[in-house]
């Protein structure tokens, strides 16, 4: 019994030290006062450390004074801990400094994750119980199915299939809607945005010229992979690494498009190593946040102050990426060129391999006449237009141009014959050059590859360990972010010291470690939370539980959650019923308002797709970093510049002046109204219904009835007598009353939340 009591109160110390005294030390303390630092020869990172003291002698009391700042020593240097932090420290150190062990320092995400037994549902209840809160009761069909929609393909259902759900009375009616809906091949375009926004995909370079580049390619291979539930592990290596796998597919060297879609600048006088030296770091920056969940450019000028990260170790890491050409040193200038299938090195031609044969062969005879013509202009001050050398590498370099074949290309990750020299770049500044580096994983995390030359095969392939303590729980806190609207650990994008803690780390631990034993397959972590009571919980607002956990990071409900840009125009484009359902394919041109490409510094045109091209998904919409479509850009779809692991939700009045007035959206308002008249019965009430469920997948209430019956009478009394104005409605003047209802129901806030 009393060794049990003395567990218990060790537990409990340990538990004091993490959630009330550790987060004090991490804010104030460890920046400095670490292993690696030991500012003034001291560190706080273990009882062994508080003994021997820094260069001011034993800590002691010492350290109470400096917080208390009544002596000498004020710590921490600018600023006062707040009483009831200072409270905190006076009692743990009085204690003993219980809680720092030898394990202590060990930060929890940085420990393999290990289950517990249990399920999702008892992890969440356990957690709402011990807080005295119960569980919302299970939500309505109706709502349920359209959740299960939106969440898994991001299309709404139709009323047929809302009919079909509802009469289905079998005991497993949900669980096969589940995997008919994980079977869809809209799955991997409703998945897809999320991690494009991870991997910063866009289809143009970014930079002052913003140009165009032809990477779709890549972004189709997620969709696929996606689709096909390819295990994450082989997801992740072939991205990092599919050009160095043995005999590699076109596939699995498209697959390290990732690693391109760093921006990329292109004009005349551009540096292009320090551009070059800009991309590897973005990559890293791109490992560091998608795979790790960790802040990895803060070790770039300096050591990380809070988690294990050294600056050396950041340009070790580098390394892996400072293998390939951006842009080759001597190819002619931007400016001179213009060219962009020889700037972007290397590419990779598809194809009929004739036709890759020629394309490749033009391409180099092509890159020698530039090189050519670039030596002859170097040091000469020439017309250009006149000069009879110019006007002959000119017409010789357009002559080969028209016999390219236009094949599609895709830029991918080439290693060079030898690896450049690497270097510890001084403050980060690439024309200061350090010690020397070379290529090499984190210390800390688990065991090191043992290879002599480490390449991104090597990284990739440690990252994907078993032992990583990160990638699985970094993955499945995402996937649950997606559907819950944070993550167990809300700070997704990082899990070190600084990060929050979960709110439920037994259950993110299952996750993970379900994850990985159920083959890395993402599909079964969706399978397991979407057939969770948890996540079939109503959305409905609870003044019961408001004062006790007023954000619901304990899930006593499920949250509401504003439909990201891309899915509002699959909705709306599934309601009017002129969804183009291909899948895959190079990036489409939907209408935008005029003047959208104007902030541009060179100035492009938007042509507007025609044909079925004008109804795809939002996914397949071409990003331009600099102009994004303004549909995207209200509706706060990142903006391709750096790693987005979490978009914003904001509310603004654009969004509502967008689903009002924006072509696309008054378009498929027009299509919406002919498809209620013509599918929607005889009556107005009967037209009204059909509406309500094309857009919301329910029928209306009463009261939703009767305002939607006021708002169409006065509307078609005012477009009768003013047929200028129902002429911009609709071409037909029958339709134009019912274009007016259209546009409120795209424009309600259902349509465009996920209950």
């Amino acid at each position: 019994m009393r060794l049990l009591l003395l567990c218990l109160i060790a537990t409990a110390s340990a538990q004091d030290f993490s959630t009330q005294i550790q987060p004090i030390l991490v804010r104030n303390c460890l920046g400095c006062h670490n292993e690696r630092l030991r500012a003034s020869g001291l560190s706080l990172e273990s009882k062994e450390s508080i003994r021997l003291g820094g260069k001011r002698g034993p800590v002691g009391e010492r350290l109470i004074d400096a917080v208390r700042q009544t002596g000498e020593l004020k710590m921490p240097p600018g600023k006062k801990l707040a009483p009831q932090e200072l409270a905190l420290l006076e009692k743990w150190a009085g204690a003993g400094f219980p809680g720092l062990g030898a394990q202590s320092t060990a930060h929890w995400a940085f420990v393999k994750p290990r289950r517990e037994a249990g399920t999702i549902d008892n992890f969440i209840l356990g957690k709402l119980l011990n807080n005295r809160l119960t569980p919302a009761p299970e939500a309505d069909n109706t709502t349920l199915l359209r959740r299960l929609h939106l969440d898994l393909t991001g299309l709404p259902p139709s009323p047929k299939e809302v009919d079909e759900f509802l009469a289905d009375s079998s005991h497993n009616a949900y669980e096969r809607r589940v995997e008919a809906l994980l079977k869809s091949p809209h799955y991997g375009e409703r998945w897809g945005p999320h991690w494009l926004d991870q991997v910063r995909y866009a289809d143009s370079d970014g930079g002052s010229r913003d140009e165009p580049r032809q990477i779709w390619k890549y972004r189709e291979y997620v969709i696929n992979a996606l689709n096909a539930d390819m295990p994450f592990n082989q997801f992740v290596i072939e991205q990092l690494a599919g050009d160095l796998l043995f005999n590699a597919t076109p596939e699995q060297r498209i697959a390290t498009g990732m690693q391109r879609n760093s921006l990329l600048q292109i004009e005349a006088g551009t540096d292009r190593e320090l551009y070059r030296n800009e991309a590897v770091a973005d990559r890293v920056d791109m490992l560091g946040a998608v795979f790790l969940g960790l802040s990895t450019g803060c070790a770039r000028c300096h050591d990380h102050k809070f988690d294990p990260i050294s600056q050396r170790e950041y340009y070790q890491l580098s390394s892996f990426f400072n293998n390939i050409n951006e842009y080759s040193s001597d190819l002619p200038p931007f400016g001179d060129t213009l060219d962009l299938e020889i700037t972007h090195q290397p590419l990779l031609a598809l194809g009929p391999a004739e036709e890759v044969k020629k394309y490749e062969t033009l391409r180099s005879m092509i890159l020698a006449l530039q090189k050519e013509r670039s030596a002859y202009i170097s040091g000469r001050e020439i017309n250009r237009n006149t000069d009879p050398a110019m006007k002959l590498r000119d017409d010789a370099i357009a002559a080969l141009k028209k016999q390219v074949p236009k094949l599609p290309l895709a830029m991918v990750m080439q290693e060079l014959p030898a690896p450049r020299p690497a270097y510890i770049l001084l403050g980060g500044d690439y024309q200061r050059p350090g010690a020397p580096v070379t290529a090499d994983v984190l210390s800390t995390l688990h065991k090191k590859p043992d290879t002599p030359r480490k390449t991104r095969l090597d990284l990739a392939n440690w990252l994907v360990d078993a032992e990583n303590p990160l990638l699985a729980r970094v993955t499945v806190n995402r996937i649950w972010q997606r559907y819950f609207g944070r993550g167990i650990v809300e700070t997704e994008n990082d899990f070190g010291r600084m990060g929050s803690k979960p709110t439920h780390p037994e259950l993110l631990d299952w996750l993970a470690v379900e994850f990985m034993e159920k083959g890395w397959s993402q599909k079964a972590v969706h399978r397991a939370i979407v057939l969770s009571r948890t996540y079939r919980q109503s959305s409905n607002a609870r003044p019961d539980t408001e004062k006790k956990d007023p954000r619901n990071l304990l899930l006593s409900r499920q949250n509401r959650i504003r439909l990201e840009a891309e899915i509002i125009r699959d909705s709306a484009l599934t309601a009017s019923g002129l969804l183009h359902s291909a899948i895959g394919g190079p990036s489409v041109f939907p209408p935008q308002p005029d003047g959208a490409m104007e902030a541009s510094q060179v100035k492009k045109t938007w042509k507007t797709s025609a044909g079925p091209d004008r109804y795809r998904r939002g996914i397949y919409t071409h990003y331009w970093r600099i102009t994004p479509h303004p549909a995207m850009n209200v509706f706060d779809a990142p903006n391709a510049m750096m790693s987005c692991t979490r978009r914003t939700r904001s509310n603004t009045p654009l969004q509502a002046l967008t689903l009002l007035n924006g072509e696309a959206f008054h378009e498929m308002a027009q299509a919406l109204a002919k498809r209620i008249v013509n599918e929607g019965g005889e009556t107005p009430e009967s037209r009204l219904e059909y509406g309500f469920r094309l857009t919301h997948s329910r029928r209306p209430s009463g009261t939703e009835t009767a305002r939607l019956r006021t708002l169409f009478n006065a509307e078609k009394d005012d477009l009768a007598t003013h047929p200028e104005d129902a002429a911009k409605l609709a071409s037909d003047p029958l339709l134009a009353p019912w274009t007016a209802i259209a546009r409120v129901l795209i424009n309600t806030d259902e349509f465009i939340t996920r209950e």
